[in-house]
């Protein structure tokens, strides 16, 4: 006969009643520590879980989900790229879920694909999630989809209804209005604005933030361009920049586009920050290693997937208590070399490419 427990048990062999006969409790206290409930000792929870180690014992997750009516997965949907934004943003979401206990499962969807985000959320189901994260970036228009499972909506308006919704802000709006504040500060009359596309939630969000932080200090708001993230866009408008002759001051909705812009002003022969000023947005590892060393804000990408994991869990867990409200996320501008105040008398005027036969910088994403 096999011992059960010490070495003659084999690992993942035991059963739940071996691990109670161990520990000298009863199967369901084992259950009920597993299950992560309240009410059992931290004496008895360390009996439990000291005698699971010694014979290999997990408790299984069909078997789980049997117990509990839930199965500590949580669905994802959002959008199939390589950006890093987005990609970021659904890391820290796997790490806020795997803190919280719950298994991610993540469903990819396409730009331009109206049907992705409905037929994303429905394989979830199929899956039987407890929840679902919306971190779906883009605007697809309207999407018609009732689920039966809370969601959380991070950073865009919310596409589908359930028994209860949370969101949680990336605060979008308010790093772009830091950034832009951060160049009024320095005595410029007023901030250009190299917006990303308007069909992405974040890049309204940004837009708004610099329309907000000029209006709130009743300056000019010079007309926008749209870029589509990428370094070759920036590019392109740093040379559109460059010929105009009034422009001191420049926000880039991301740090890739205000990597491109930032060499097309220099190829332009303007000097960066003496004669125009750029502040980024993301904080990519590369920003502080180009030249100059981009100012730019960092996104809170771990505090926005861990605030909103937490309200997603607790209307899982404690479907009846009132919501928590969502905390703000920080808002940290990081400072290098990239602005400075506005030159004295004016901006020199640009001296034309003066390596035009290169071709643009590919992008960094």
């Amino acid at each position: 006969m096999t011992p059960v427990g010490g070495q003659g048990a084999s690992p993942g062999a035991a059963r739940a009643v071996d691990v109670a006969r161990l520990a000298g409790v009863s199967q369901k206290t084992v259950s009920r520590v597993f299950n992560g409930e309240r009410y059992v000792s931290e004496d008895v929870r360390g009996r439990v879980l000291r005698a699971a180690e010694e014979l290999g014992y997990r408790l299984n997750g069909a078997a789980r989900a049997l117990a509990s009516g839930r199965t500590r997965s949580i669905g994802v949907v959002t959008l199939g790229t390589a950006l890093y934004g987005p990609a970021s943003l659904l890391i820290g979401i796997e790490r806020a879920a795997r803190d919280a206990g719950y298994a991610l499962r993540v469903v990819n969807t396409l730009e331009g694909d109206p049907a992705g985000v409905a037929g994303a959320a429905e394989s979830l189901l199929e899956q039987g999630v407890d929840g679902i994260v919306l971190s779906e970036p883009i605007d697809e228009g309207s999407v018609s989809l009732s689920v039966d499972v809370p969601v959380l909506v991070l950073g865009a308006p919310a596409a589908f209804g359930g028994p209860r919704a949370v969101a949680a802000g990336v605060g979008a709006e308010s790093l772009a209005r830091a950034a832009t504040e951060h160049l009024l500060d320095l005595g410029h009359m007023t901030v250009h604005h190299l917006a990303g596309p308007q069909r992405w939630f974040a890049a309204r969000d940004r837009l708004q933030g610099w329309r907000a932080a000029l209006a709130a200090r009743d300056r000019r708001q010079p007309p926008v361009i749209e870029g589509d993230w990428s370094a070759t866009s920036g590019y392109t408008a740093g040379h559109e920049l460059a010929a105009a002759g009034d422009v001191t001051a420049v926000f880039a909705a991301n740090d890739d586009m205000a990597v491109g812009l930032i060499r097309a002003l220099l190829e332009a022969g303007l000097r960066v920050p003496e004669d125009v000023s750029v502040v980024g947005f993301d904080d990519i590892p590369v920003s502080a290693y180009v030249t100059p060393p981009l100012t730019t804000v960092r996104q809170p990408f771990d505090a926005v997937a861990h605030e909103g994991l937490r309200l997603l869990v607790q209307a899982i867990e404690k479907p009846d208590a009132e919501p928590a409200p969502a905390g703000d996320p920080p808002v940290e501008l990081v400072v290098r070399a990239s602005t400075a105040p506005p030159p004295t008398g004016g901006r020199r005027p640009a001296s034309g490419s003066r390596d035009s036969a290169h071709a643009p910088p590919a992008t960094t994403d």
